[in-house]
């Protein structure tokens, strides 16, 4: 793509909306000016605004793109194939916020800016105020999936600044604290019990713990198995625990002998299994018609399909 077809803006368009120069950017995201430009023109990844002499101008939603980028970069991917996985996932993060009432992200984002200054403060007392004030404000979905993870997202892919890791690492620590504090309180005498397992290497713990909340449910009971568990001896820990389901998590981009690994552990268990987070989304094609069903990534459609599936609604 030319830079002549790139949109521009007036001085006034650049009052609506707050926009950052390319170095300022570069700053935000730990990607520098050079980086930024070819996966703007190589790959088409970025399109940045521009003013009417020429200069980048990046909206938020351009950097939380760069972010997401580097996130896939991060499992593996190369940077020529992130814009398919980019935008299957926004087209499945469109789907469900359609029923969301305008604003309601505007609201998140204030939410997620006190965060930030909770964390970048290692205030632990605040971050605490703000946790229970969002949660008495959503319910738990959006907390973690809308608000919390984001922000725990964008500081774990920008650590280039000094300070900006030990930034994250209190996050995520108080973060997890508070996700398994949670997952206990939630363990009643719910009549179904599913094991959740990550492939190994695959997720972080918060993302598995935070999975494991949003499938749970007063008739659900999740059980989060530990990071390292391997795959070939889930049969036996199922074959002991005897659950309704067992749902694999990975946030990987799927390999290509995943459905026979699937389908190898399918067979060693007396119980559905059923796959879960960003491979789900992407592996759907490749397990049509095998005995896996997949359940996504994004909260809400994850626990509607997860329901579905034991009530025997859902196909694999």
């Amino acid at each position: 793509m030319t830079e002549s077809a790139h949109p521009s803006l007036s001085s006034n368009a650049l009052d609506h909306e707050e926009l950052f120069p390319i170095r300022e950017v570069s700053r935000l995201t730990g990607i520098n000016p050079v980086t930024l430009r070819a996966w703007e023109r190589r790959y088409g990844l970025i399109q940045p605004t521009r003013t009417e002499s020429g200069h980048r101008l990046y909206s938020q939603a351009d950097i939380d793109e760069v972010r997401n980028i580097l996130g896939w970069i991060e499992r593996g991917v190369a940077v020529s194939k992130v814009g398919g996985l980019l935008a299957k996932s926004q087209v499945i993060k469109a789907q469900a916020l359609q029923t969301l009432p305008q604003g309601l992200q505007d609201d998140w984002g204030q939410w997620q800016a006190q965060l930030r200054q909770a964390v970048r403060a290692f205030d632990e007392r605040q971050l605490e105020q703000v946790y229970g004030q969002v949660f008495a404000s959503y319910p738990l979905v959006v907390v973690f999936q809308d608000i919390l993870m984001p922000v725990w997202q964008e500081m774990r892919t920008a650590q280039d600044v000094f300070g900006q890791l030990s930034e994250w690492l209190f996050l995520d620590g108080f973060l997890r604290a508070r996700a398994l504090q949670r997952l206990q309180l939630a363990r009643e005498q719910q009549e179904i019990h599913v094991v959740l397992a990550a492939i190994p290497g695959q997720c972080r713990e918060l993302e598995l713990l935070v999975a494991a909340l949003l499938l749970g449910s007063s008739e659900i009971a999740v059980s989060v198995l530990p990071l390292g568990q391997p795959m070939e001896e889930l049969s036996l820990v199922c074959e002991r625990i005897k659950p309704h389901a067992l749902v694999l998590f990975s946030n990987h981009p799927p390999a290509n002998d995943l459905p026979k690994r699937l389908a190898r552990l399918a067979l060693g268990l007396e119980c559905p299994l059923l796959f879960a987070g960003e491979a789900a989304d992407l592996a759907q094609d490749l397990l049509v018609g095998s005995q896996v069903a997949c359940l996504g990534s994004e909260g809400r459609l994850m626990r509607r399909r997860l329901q579905q599936y034991l009530a025997g609604h859902l196909d694999t």
